[in-house]
C-alpha cells in the first residue's frame, strides 16, 4: 500500500492538533535544550578565534587614544607620532620589555577586518581605530605592573595583557561548557520521552483505526510514516526555535564587542560561516531527536 504525501501531511496535522499540549510541551523542551547546545558551541568557537588572535608571543598591548585631527598620514603613518612617541620610548625603556612593535591606525583597522564582525567594522575607519603598541616581556605576569603604569595616561585608551585574560576566559567557558551541555543532555533526553510519549498517546488513541489498518492490508510503514513526521515536525519546531535564540545570542556578543572593540567579547567575533555552522548543527540535531524518539515510539507499540 503506498503512502501518498496528502495522506502523511494530514494524519500528521491532525495527530498534532490532537495532542497540541504534549506537542507544545516537547518542541519547547527540544527548544531550551539545543539553545543551550547552540550557545555552548558558540562559546567555544568564540575562545577559540580569541585564542588565535591574541596568542601570537604578545604579552601585553597598549592602545592610543585615535585622533581623526591628525589626518591620514597619522592613521598610516609606520611610526608612532605626538604623545605616543614618548609612551613608546617609556615602555621600551623598561627591564622587563623585550621588545615593542608599533601598529598603525590603518594597519589595526585592517586587522579588525579580519577579525571582527561586519556590522562593528562598518563603524569604524582608519581615523576612528586605536594605534597600538604591542609588547613582548620577559616574563608575562609581569603585564599587569605596565597596565597599572600606563593605564590612564594621557594618549592611552586602553591597557590590554591578554594572556592572563585568555587563561581567565577559557577556565570560565569550559566551566559553562560543562554545565549547559549536561543540562542540554538532560533536556535532550526529556524531549525524546515527551515525543515519545506523544507519538504513543497518539496510536493509542487511533489503536482500532490501527487495528482495522491492519486487517485491510495496511502495511507497518504505511501506519508508521505519519507518525515519524509528527515527530520530525515536533523536533524541527524546537530546533528552529533554538536557531532563533543562537542568532539572538550571536548579535549581543556583537553588540557587547561594538562597546568595546579592544576587548574580549571583540576577540570572541565569530563570521557568519561560523554561526550558520552551529545552526545548521542545531536543526540536524532536533530532527534527529523528534524522528529518532517517534520511531522508538512506534517500534514499541507496533509488531514489527
Amino acid at each position: 500500500m503506498a503512502v501518498s504525501v496528502d495522506y502523511v501531511a494530514r494524519e500528521t496535522a491532525s495527530n498534532l492538533w490532537r495532542n497540541r499540549l504534549m506537542t507544545i510541551a516537547a518542541v519547547l523542551t527540544v527548544a531550551v535544550s539545543l539553545s543551550l547546545v547552540g550557545a555552548a558551541m558558540l562559546l567555544r568557537q568564540g575562545v577559540a578565534n580569541a585564542t588565535v588572535q591574541w596568542q601570537r608571543g604578545v604579552d601585553v598591548i597598549v592602545w592610543f587614544q585615535p585622533s581623526s585631527a591628525l589626518g591620514a598620514q597619522s592613521a598610516s603613518s609606520a611610526r608612532p607620532v605626538g604623545d605616543q612617541r614618548a609612551i613608546a620610548h617609556e615602555l621600551t625603556q623598561l627591564p622587563y620589555v623585550q621588545s615593542c612593535l608599533y601598529r598603525s591606525q590603518q594597519y589595526d583597522f585592517g586587522e579588525a577586518h579580519r577579525v571582527l564582525a561586519a556590522d562593528v567594522v562598518d563603524a569604524l575607519s582608519p581615523a576612528t581605530t586605536p594605534a597600538s603598541e604591542r609588547c613582548v616581556l620577559d616574563n608575562p605576569n609581569q603585564a599587569q605592573a605596565i597596565w597599572q603604569q600606563f593605564k590612564g595616561q594621557p594618549g592611552v585608551r586602553n591597557v590590554w595583557y591578554p594572556s592572563q585574560a585568555i587563561r581567565n576566559m577559557e577556565h570560565v567557558t569550559k566551566v559553562l561548557q560543562w554545565v549547559f551541555f549536561v543540562l542540554a543532555v538532560v533536556l535532550l533526553v526529556s524531549a525524546s520521552v515527551l515525543i515519545v510519549n506523544t507519538i504513543r498517546l497518539a496510536i493509542f488513541a487511533r489503536r482500532r483505526e490501527v487495528s482495522v489498518m491492519k486487517l485491510v492490508g495496511a502495511t507497518n510503514w504505511f501506519i508508521r510514516v505519519p507518525f515519524m513526521f509528527e515527530g520530525l515536525v515536533q523536533g524541527l519546531a524546537g530546533a528552529l526555535v533554538a536557531t532563533l535564540a543562537v542568532l539572538g545570542l550571536h548579535w549581543l556578543l556583537d553588540s557587547l564587542a561594538a562597546h568595546d572593540p579592544g576587548g574580549v567579547w571583540a576577540q570572541m567575533g565569530m563570521s557568519g560561516i561560523e554561526v550558520a555552522g552551529v545552526a545548521v548543527f542545531v536543526v540536524l540535531v532536533g530532527v534527529l531527536v523528534g524522528t529518532v524518539g517517534s520511531a522508538l515510539a512506534i517500534r514499541r507499540f507496533l509488531d514489527t
